[in-house]
């Protein structure tokens, strides 16, 4: 009898392991094929929002070329021009105002005669100024005067900078007579710079190419610029890799695509998209990502949940555990009892069939559950996807054509005010004031539109360089000035001599300057606007203190979201544009009102680097 009891003992402690053996085998089965679903599945996703970023910046470099483009129009339509005037006081001046406005852009604008001499030129300060060359032998020159049209150039190096230029031709209006052409040049890899990263290979990368399949700028090797991509240095750097030379051909077929391919730097992600202008593809880029960056973001989701679940599993096996113990320690001391023995013994077979049942249930919600987050997913994701090209295309499409109605305004403004001899001709002027206030408050709304996009598909992009904030400080405060017209307002700033250099995006830090005091001025009717930059311990603190009517109680504790405004003269993205820009720079930004009950104060921080804050640290020494 006790033998018998002992081989019962055996068979019911081995018929529990296999059991928790087999447990364990199909919970890791449909565990790592539900792992293998979901990063399947995070990979499309990764895949498809990397193409819509890719769109994004190809529409957004067009965007911008053809802003460039319609400024050469305005050039070339101007009343100097037409005048044939092509070297007078009045183009130069005309020249310079669209050259400060387009130089984030462009490094050169000229202008050649009607025997393509250049005659007039921009460019930054030192520079060649090529004046009296004769340009005629370009191939851009000839195709202007031959198509009589827009001319975007394929890539070339002048003086150990890679560019492109953009032409447009002068042709008079009343006798179709060709007068010569405006251009610019634009410094490919700085242009490019401003939409992505050109330079580093370890992460995400911009590749640009011209319609030749020269690359204009790429982040692999700045060697390769200026190589064409299937000559001889290129395709030995990528070994030949078909897939790569597939995806390129498709993409300067003017198509979009995407590939996963490894040329022996490791495997790649790459989304292609033509840059259209005119409903024409000109340029081309790619986004390329290292997939060991995705693949790292979504293991770390798969290592979450397989340690929930595996606690979940091994919480059920440690109960088994100590069910076995008991059963154990129970038998032995009631050896002599076998009937009791048997009932309770089945009684716990019956209750670990029961468990394991239970783990059963368990494994088949985990895949139910894990199929209706994935349908969500899905759901969400067209949605979401719907709502950004939605006010993607919707923000280009009301700046494509601002430009254009902006600078014919001017030039039909300076016409008029040229030929002033009325109060009928002052009335006209007034209401050209009106059309190009307002256009410049509908090219703000385009821009802070397209900087919400950025922000909340995480591409908002920084280039930083080193430069003087109060140099910056000055000509925003300068150009606010400029706008104050009642002269009930005054702006106050108390100068520092000395020069205080940080490391940031300029333009955006402008920005953000720009837009905190342009809010000032709009709810101060009359008073003072104070500006104070203080420099104390790793930052440096900007505050602006106005006597206006203050923050609304209601729109306080929202100030910094999206459309939080009670304004009719904004929109309530600025605040939220800058917040962001500041945090971006690991900065950050807050506002209150004032204890005295008058105005409020909007202020920013940002960080000092090592090297500012020894040089701020010497000088307080």
């Amino acid at each position: 009898m006790q033998l018998l009891s002992g081989r019962i003992k055996e068979t019911v402690i081995i018929s529990i392991i296999v059991i928790v053996i087999l447990s364990y085998g199909l919970f890791f089965y449909l565990q790592s094929i539900t792992e293998s679903n979901i990063r399947d599945s995070l990979f499309e996703q990764q895949k498809m929002r990397q193409m819509e970023s890719t769109q994004q910046i190809s529409e957004h470099i067009g965007s911008d070329i053809s802003l460039a483009t319609a400024m050469l129009e305005t050039l070339a339509n101007s009343f100097y021009l037409q005048q044939g005037d092509v070297a007078g006081d009045g183009i130069k001046k005309l020249m310079k105002d669209k050259y400060i406005q387009f130089n984030t852009v462009i490094d050169r604008l000229f202008i050649l005669d009607k025997d393509d001499i250049m005659v007039n030129s921009f460019a930054p300060l030192g520079s060649e100024t090529f004046l009296g060359i004769d340009f005629s032998f370009r191939n851009w020159v000839k195709e202007t005067r031959k198509g009589l049209t827009p001319v975007f150039s394929a890539g070339f190096e002048r003086q150990d900078v890679y560019r492109i230029f953009i032409t447009y031709p002068v042709i008079n209006t009343e006798n179709g007579q060709y007068i010569g052409l405006v251009g610019a040049s634009i410094p490919t890899v700085n242009f490019f710079a401003h939409y992505g990263n050109v330079r580093d290979i370890n992460s995400q990368f911009l590749v640009a190419f011209d319609r030749n399949a020269t690359l204009l700028a790429v982040g692999a090797s700045q060697d390769l610029i200026g190589k064409n991509f299937f000559g001889y240095e290129v395709q030995q750097f990528i070994n030949h890799n078909k897939i790569l030379n597939n995806l390129t051909q498709n993409l300067l077929a003017g198509n979009f695509g995407h590939a996963v391919y490894d040329y022996g730097e490791g495997e790649r992600l790459t989304t292609a998209y033509p840059i259209f202008v005119n409903d024409k593809p000109i340029y081309f880029i790619q986004l390329v990502t290292p997939t060991s960056q995705i693949y790292s973001g979504i293991n770390d989701v798969l290592v979450a949940e397989r340690v929930k679940m595996f606690s979940l599993l091994a919480g059920t096996t440690a109960a088994i555990a100590v069910l076995i113990i008991f059963l154990i320690k129970w038998s032995s001391t009631l050896a002599n009892e076998v009937k009791k023995r048997t009932k309770e013994l089945s009684v716990s077979n019956q209750q670990l069939y029961s468990k394991t049942s239970e783990l059963k249930i368990t494994n088949e919600s985990l895949i139910e559950s894990n199929k209706k987050l994935e349908s969500a997913n899905k759901q969400l994701e067209v949605h979401d996807k719907m709502q950004k090209d939605f006010i993607n295309i919707a923000a280009h499409e009301l700046r494509t054509p601002i430009q254009p109605i902006l600078a014919l305004a001017q030039v039909l403004r300076s016409r008029k005010e040229k030929n002033n001899n009325g109060k009928e001709i002052e009335e006209e002027i007034s209401l050209l004031d009106a059309v190009i206030r307002n256009a410049k408050r509908l090219q703000r709304l385009a821009e802070d539109i397209l900087d919400v996009t950025k922000i909340e598909s995480h591409s908002l992009t920084l280039h930083k360089e080193r430069f003087n904030l109060n140099e910056v400080i000055s000509n925003t405060i300068q150009d606010i000035r400029n706008q104050i017209s009642n002269g009930k307002v005054k702006l106050l700033y108390e100068f520092d001599k000395d020069l205080l250099f940080i490391e940031a995006d300029k333009e955006r830090i402008t920005q953000v300057i720009s837009n905190l005091l342009s809010n000032a001025v709009k709810f101060t009717k009359e008073g003072t606007i104070s500006i104070q930059v203080e420099k104390k311990d790793s930052k440096v603190t900007f505050n602006i203190k106005d006597t206006g009517t203050g923050i609304d109680r209601e729109i306080l504790p929202r100030l910094f979201s999206k459309f939080a405004t009670k304004s009719f003269e904004g929109t309530g993205l600025g605040l939220f544009v800058s917040k962001s820009i500041i945090e971006a720079h690991r900065g950050k930004m807050w506002a209150q009102n004032n204890a005295d009950g008058k105005g409020a104060t909007f202020s920013f921080s940002l960080p000092l680097t090592k090297q500012e804050q020894q040089q701020l640290k010497s000088a307080n020494t």
